[in-house]
């Protein structure tokens, strides 16, 4: 499930005893939960043995100086920082599992609103939707467009030497790319090189669909005169050239959960920077990148892999599979740095194999694991 691989970014603690533990742990939990500073008062107090305040905050010193918690006032209480969160959730953090029932509910969600004949955008909407619901986050869901189906080509002249190739996938959405047509090109070609296409790509993926039409060089030269033979070749590629410079589908839901509990204009302005860069879909490609390095979920905290460019929100992602069982995307939260990370990881880790089921398998109902 998740991957405990960056404990050696984490400076050791060593001779950590249970009474440091059990301090750092009453930190860390507090701000999960409230988002509040915690003295050494109400420390000493939560702690499941005696100890004094004073003994409290010498503790407190020496997790300061190695730089797992700060004050962020004068004689105020004590925040984890970014390093501190990212060294209890690797080492002390202890994720559980799912229930029954939250598995069942997870199902339900993911099945009963989707048909099997649905569209593929419409599955992923839908996992964004619930992870959004279930974690009071925002739900994200990145998918490669090249893993898109396709159902439809269709060449529309403007001009002598210029077309539009017109492409319609399962979602039925639609999307045009210019192209230069070769000189002398006759009408009918256009019909020819649409019906050639149509009968080889459809339901087939874009990068399936190239090497497809690769694959029948031989029968595209024996079928069609050169003119319409040049116009599937180079209209099926111009398409892929203008889908390589946008490769993902991102879907969110619930930017409004972020908004939540706000009040300071620090976090105000971090979340409308937020928002640009969902806007903008800045650095997700770096999500396809990390998930493609390995199974599991992933947990960038703060400004871990300069992730939305800035500071001060979380995100948790694990790829989903294709039949094939290749990576075709990344499902997760992003919210504040004080998520709720043992929930969290099971239900994103749980919903990407509910996900990657459905999509080896798109009539298949799911028994309880």
């Amino acid at each position: 499930m998740f991957e405990r691989d960056r404990l050696n970014q984490i400076p050791p603690l060593v001779g950590m005893d249970d009474r440091v533990k059990d301090i750092f742990r009453t930190i860390v939990e507090s701000y999960l939960s409230t988002g509040d500073p915690v003295g050494s008062r109400n420390i000493s107090r939560a702690l499941p043995i005696s100890l004094s305040p004073a003994s409290v905050r010498n503790v407190m010193s020496d997790l300061e100086q190695l730089g797992l918690i700060y004050s962020p006032h004068t004689s105020a209480g004590r925040l984890p920082t970014e390093m501190g969160l990212r060294f209890f959730v690797d080492a002390m953090m202890e994720f559980g599992d799912l229930s029954n029932d939250e598995r069942n509910a997870i199902k339900r969600q993911m099945t009963s609103s989707h048909q099997p004949d649905a569209g593929f955008e419409s599955l992923l909407t839908q996992a964004s939707q619930m992870l959004s619901g279930l974690s009071s986050g925002a739900g994200l869901v990145l998918a490669n467009k090249q893993d898109q189906r396709l159902k439809h080509v269709e060449f529309v002249r403007l001009e002598a030497t210029k077309a539009l190739v017109v492409l319609v996938d399962e979602d039925d959405k639609v999307e045009n790319r210019l192209m230069t047509l070769p000189k002398g090109l006759p009408a009918s070609a256009l019909t020819e090189a649409s019906n050639f296409l149509n009968a080889h790509i459809r339901g087939k993926t874009l990068s399936e669909a190239q090497k497809e039409i690769e694959a029948h060089h031989v029968e595209l030269q024996a079928e069609l005169d050169d003119l319409t033979a040049k116009l599937v070749e180079s209209g099926i590629a111009t398409w892929a050239g203008a889908s390589e410079d946008q490769p993902q589908s991102l879907i969110i839901r619930g930017r409004s959960n972020l908004l939540e509990n706000v009040t300071a204009q620090e976090d105000l302005e971090r979340i409308r920077h937020l928002f640009d860069d969902l806007e903008s879909k800045k650095d997700f490609v770096q999500l396809l990148e990390l998930a493609e390095q390995g199974d599991g979920v992933r947990i960038y905290i703060g400004s871990e892999n300069q992730l939305f460019s800035l500071s001060g929100s979380s995100v948790i992602v694990s790829p989903y599979r294709d039949g094939n069982q290749k990576i075709v995307g990344v499902l997760g939260v992003i919210g504040p740095t004080r998520l709720n990370y043992a929930r969290i990881v099971p239900m994103v880790d749980y919903t990407a194999r509910v996900l990657s089921s459905m999509l080896t398998d798109p009539k298949r109902r799911f028994e309880s694991d």
